[in-house]
């Protein structure tokens, strides 16, 4: 039989994808403006550009017969796959995605989602983390999941406030210094 009519295998690598977490069960997937704004960008890109891109030099490479050794199109079909899985996982998170600007709370010293909180944990170790949603806190920015620990343990809780986190090494008391939120989630949202 020739090599034309049998079936592409997956190999282990295809599956490879570093995706975020799943969202836990029952919960939303809250985001902000600007958050929303960059998911729907990037697919908007993926849809409208990189695709017809790769289908393209996947067509080209078919067309120059063996397919078996072509680099260009066994390259151009994984990376169509790598796109589909990437527009499949976007489309269903932002059509679970509640948006929620943060800049609602401006002025209020009480932690809720989109706060830039300063909180000092029982080490006297300082930190300032920003509690975002799943799919665009990046925690080398100082951004953290909603639904992380400790923005668990801060959420609702004030300025002056002692809140206990749960750790593997036993409770660990953080005291919130200050609790701020950005007009520039509204700004870039509006500009977007």
């Amino acid at each position: 039989m020739s090599k034309a009519f049998t079936k592409e295998t997956q190999t282990a690598d295809d599956d490879d994808e570093v995706s975020l977490p799943p969202l836990p069960a029952g919960s939303k997937n809250y985001i902000t403006p600007v958050g929303y704004a960059r998911l729907k960008t990037e697919l908007l890109a993926l849809i409208d550009t990189e695709r017809p891109r790769i289908v393209e030099i996947v067509h080209w490479a078919a067309s120059n017969g063996d397919r078996s050794e072509n680099g260009d199109y066994l390259y151009g079909k994984k990376r169509l796959r790598e796109i589909d899985r990437r527009i499949r996982f976007l489309t269903q998170r932002l059509e679970l995605a509640e948006v929620v600007d943060p800049a609602v709370h401006l002025g209020n010293s009480q932690v809720f989602f989109g706060a830039t909180v300063t909180y000092v944990d029982d080490m006297d170790c300082e930190r300032t983390v920003t509690i975002l949603g799943i799919d665009e806190a990046d925690s080398a920015q100082g951004q953290i999941s909603w639904v992380s620990p400790v923005a668990r343990a801060l959420l609702k809780a004030r300025e002056g406030d002692q809140v206990d986190l749960p750790t593997p090494a036993g409770v660990r008391t953080l005291e919130l210094l200050q609790v701020h939120y950005s007009t520039l989630f509204s700004l870039l949202s509006l500009a977007a």
